[in-house]
């Protein structure tokens, strides 16, 4: 099968503007005979249901959580990017799509990235009109603030709590269609497979969560806003209910993957602390635009770290190692999360981590605090000289800034981030991989869509810290509804899409059989079991590092996992009640076959890419291969891109990839 992105001839810059200018489009008239199911209501998901429906398609909106409020978007704290140029400091269009490019390690496709750009500030129109309450300056402008692998300010925030505030938004235009009878809305509900009538996605087999009941629900088009799927490595920074499920299934369906093993290593992240956790806390990496990263420049400090006899605000500055700074002069403690991720396990991996593991460096407020309260005493006219003083008012400057997140950090760790430095560690975070989609948006299989984390378009190997939101609104207030039209042209006279089809029956059959043997296996061992075993051999084998011999071993275990899980686990309570522990079970099942295919993929990939060294640790090579790692990333800062990664002005050509055989069966 050849791969076909219909991304429209032309430059970057015009692309967007005539493909909207050329394809099908649906009447208002038309528009209220048509159904569309929208699976997923996260900033991607909402923000296309809602739209959709004011445009006045009728639409059905599908979501696990007991409201849309609760999904994993409202965990994005630092910001949402935007090329508007309000600090005047050099931004634009093009650079904001020379930034995601090059951040993704020049994977990403560009006509894609470029419309993400084009189309970003319309998103803070948007959501401004919405009343997301973005935080401001002190003339009352729209306030910004920088991010890692930017030289510009063109994040837009609200306090820690943006991706909250975005997802009120989106929430409230959902609400103002539910209320006018045009989403009708089903909380509780998780999508198990996808239907394919004549080739097209025609509808969706869901389980409600809270009777069990298995129910068929059609419509003319499918969409997929359900997220990333970080969770296979267990210990993440996602939701623990976050899955793969519904891409999976629609995988299992003909729906093609695309870089499944490109996953975000998150550089702010509270360390691991033991065997007892069963997620991570993400720090925002807005903290890195004034918190500092180091580690002790010699060996006997760390061990008097370590053993709790020095404290890290004994240390001398000449005996500290601000190794971003030094390595990366020109961007600093601001470098892409994929470069501050591999530097720091570089550093710990060296022996100079500073917890009790050994898997921790700080990022360190002192000298923010300072310089603000430095700064307020000369505004005040007080004494810039009192040290108590300026330390008083420098941190309440960090609280305005960031004193959730401190809050946070304190009631996790139980030490003060005011009065120490935080200590962090790169986690699982986003997921750059997904489902393979063309220019519309549009999966391999017609009429099935994916948005936002869902899809694998946009980011390349790495993406730019506050991309997430934008890439989610993105694709659901300004793409999908242009481009959704252009499928759904066929269908105004196609009529009410029937249920009662022997391919609805396949589905549902295949949906219960598969409850079924979870349900009636009676092993011993609980799900999370598995689970904490797959992430573990995801983090040591298909993690940062990898290697060919760890990945061919991967391989093996996971797939020999899956077959112990299947004879083994034991899922209590009954298929027709609410049985969180089957729903578990089931998420965990896809996830057994998905990271086979992400070590696979790992696998053919023989180059260091976003935040994975392919190293050889194990053929005694990996001290030359962490040089070379690093000779890299230095042409990153020092040189520009290397001269193998040159950007192209025109989209790289993926039309006529040949795809052999699938990847999984």
């Amino acid at each position: 099968m050849a791969l076909d992105s219909k991304i429209p001839q032309g430059p970057l810059a015009d692309k967007w503007t005539n493909h909207k200018n050329k394809i099908n489009l649906v009447n208002p008239a038309n528009k209220r005979l048509i159904d569309v199911i929208v699976v997923g209501t996260g900033l991607a998901g909402g923000s296309a249901a809602a739209t959709l429906a004011e445009l006045g398609y009728n639409v059905k909106a599908f979501c696990f959580q007991d409201s849309p409020r609760r999904a994993h978007s409202i965990a994005a704290q630092g910001g949402i990017n935007a090329a508007k140029n309000y600090q005047g400091d050099g931004d634009s269009t093009y650079r904001l799509f020379y930034d995601t490019v090059k951040g993704g390690d020049y994977r990403s496709r560009e006509a894609n990235v470029y419309r993400l750009a084009e189309v970003s500030a319309n998103i803070i129109d948007q959501c401004v009109a919405q009343g997301v309450p973005f935080a401001r300056d002190y003339g009352g402008l729209l306030d910004n603030r920088s991010f890692g692998g930017v030289l510009v300010s063109r994040t837009f925030y609200a306090k820690g709590q943006t991706g909250q505030q975005l997802l009120l938004g989106a929430y409230s235009a959902m609400n103002r269609q539910i209320g006018r009878g045009k989403i009708k809305m089903y909380n509780r509900h998780e999508m198990l497979d996808v239907v394919i009538v004549d080739g097209k996605a025609r509808g969706i087999i869901a389980r409600n969560l809270v009777t069990g009941e298995i129910e068929r629900h059609s419509a003319h088009a499918v969409v997929l806003g359900t997220g990333g799927y970080g969770n296979v490595f267990f210990l993440s920074t996602n939701a623990m209910g976050s899955n793969v499920t519904a891409a999976w299934k629609a995988h299992k369906r003909g729906a093609y993957f695309a870089n499944p093993c490109y996953t975000q290593i998150h550089p702010t992240c509270i360390p691991v602390s033991g065997d007892h956790q069963s997620k991570l806390t993400l720090m925002s990496e807005s903290l890195r635009n004034d918190g500092r990263i180091w580690v002790p420049k010699h060996k006997k400090d760390v061990d008097a770290i370590r053993n709790k006899t020095l404290k890290p605000t004994q240390l001398k500055e000449e005996d500290r190692d601000y190794y971003l700074e030094r390595r990366y002069p020109a961007f600093g403690n601001l470098v892409p999360r994929d470069v501050a991720s591999r530097a720091a396990k570089e550093r710990c991996d060296a022996g100079f981590g500073v917890n009790a593991t050994g898997e921790a460096v700080y990022l360190d407020f002192a000298a923010a605090i300072q310089r603000y309260g430095k700064e307020q005493a000369h505004v005040k006219g007080l004494n810039e000289d009192d040290a108590a003083l300026v330390k008083k008012l420098g941190q309440e400057v960090v609280k305005n800034k960031y004193g959730n997140l401190f809050q946070m950090y304190f009631k996790i760790v139980d030490e003060d981030p005011y009065e120490t430095p935080m200590m962090i560690y790169p986690a699982v975070h986003y997921t750059m991989g997904g489902i393979w989609v063309d220019y519309n948006l549009q999966t391999t299989v017609p009429g099935l869509f994916a948005i936002g984390e869902a899809n694998f378009s946009d980011h390349g190997a790495n993406r730019l810290g506050a991309s997430a939101l934008m890439q989610g609104l993105a694709d659901g207030y300004f793409v999908l509804p242009y481009t959704i039209g252009d499928f759904l042209a066929d269908d105004i006279r196609t009529g009410p899409i029937a249920t009662d089809s022997k391919e609805f029956d396949a589905a549902e059959k295949n949906v219960k059989e598969s409850i079924d043997k979870l349900i009636n296996n009676n092993g011993t061992k609980p799900v999370d079991y598995f689970h904490k075993k797959l992430g573990k051999i995801m983090w040591n084998k298909c993690g940062m590092a990898r290697n060919e011999k760890d990945l061919k071993a991967a391989i093996e275990e996971i797939s020999q996992l899956r077959a112990d899980f299947y004879k083994d686990v034991r899922v209590p309570g009954d298929a027709n009640e609410f049985n969180e522990e089957l729903a578990k079970a089931g998420r965990v099942a896809d996830f057994l076959e998905l990271g086979e295919l992400f070590a696979k993929d790992a696998l053919q990939r023989e180059e260091s890419a976003g935040g994975h060294f392919r190293d050889e640790y194990q053929t005694g090579e990996g001290e030359a291969m962490r040089r070379k790692e690093f000779q890299y990333v230095s042409a990153w800062e020092y040189k520009g891109e290397p001269k193998d990664a040159v950007l192209h002005q025109e989209e790289l050509k993926y039309e006529n990839i040949e795809v052999k055989e699938r990847s999984y069966k």
